[in-house]
């Protein structure tokens, strides 16, 4: 977990609110948020984002 990163308890508050994908799950749904957040937190362009 990076710095920054949602906390377990945090997660568990926040994933009952996100959509399901078209089939389901979307696999890493976490590890997708945590990018959003830290794009947002950083004020950082898309591109800088690491994969």
């Amino acid at each position: 977990m990076a710095p920054g990163d949602l906390t377990d308890d945090e997660w568990f508050l926040i994933e009952p609110h996100l959509p399901l994908g078209e089939r389901g799950p979307i696999p890493d749904l976490r590890r997708q948020f945590n990018g959003v957040m830290w794009r947002f937190r950083t004020g950082s362009p898309w591109r800088d984002l690491s994969s």
